[in-house]
C-alpha cells in the first residue's frame, strides 16, 4: 500500500497493489496513483556498508515512453528522455520507493516545463502532472 501527498495541494491519495516482489508492488502502487506512464530501464542496489543492517544504495532510471524520437541529437541519433534517481536507506523498499519516486518528479518536472514551451508557442492541447 502506498499513501501519496500532492505537496501543492495537500491532496492525499492512497492505493493498494500486488506485484512480483515487494518492489514491484509499490511501484505498481505509485504508478496507479501518479498515472504518468514510464518504462523502469535500470535498478541497482549495492550494499554501501557491511551487516545486517547495511545501508543500500539505490539508483533507478526511468524513460518517458514517447521519448523515442522526442528529438534528434545533433548527430542525427534519437534522443531518449531519461531520468533518474538516487539514494540510500537500511530499508531497501524504503530507499527504491524514495528513488522512485525523485526520478517520477523529474520526469513530471520536464512535462511541465514542455507544456509551458508549448503553450509560449500557441499549442493549447498540452495537460501537465505533477506530484
Amino acid at each position: 500500500m502506498a499513501t501519496l501527498r500532492n505537496n501543492e495541494t495537500g491532496e492525499e491519495v492512497t492505493e493498494a497493489s500486488f506485484g512480483a516482489g515487494p518492489v514491484d508492488a509499490v511501484y505498481t502502487c505509485i504508478d496507479k496513483v501518479v498515472q504518468q506512464p514510464n518504462e523502469l530501464t535500470e535498478f541497482l542496489v549495492q550494499a554501501v556498508t557491511e551487516g545486517i543492517d547495511a545501508n543500500g544504495d539505490v539508483t533507478v532510471r526511468i524513460e518517458a515512453p514517447e521519448s523515442r524520437g522526442h528529438s534528434r541529437t545533433a548527430q542525427g541519433r534519437t534522443r531518449r528522455r531519461l531520468f533518474s534517481g538516487r539514494g540510500v536507506d537500511t530499508g531497501i523498499i524504503v530507499a527504491t520507493t524514495k528513488v522512485y519516486l525523485q526520478a517520477l518528479n523529474k520526469l513530471c518536472a520536464s512535462d511541465e516545463d514542455d507544456a509551458e514551451v508549448a503553450i509560449a508557442a500557441g499549442d493549447s492541447e498540452v495537460a501537465t502532472v505533477g506530484i
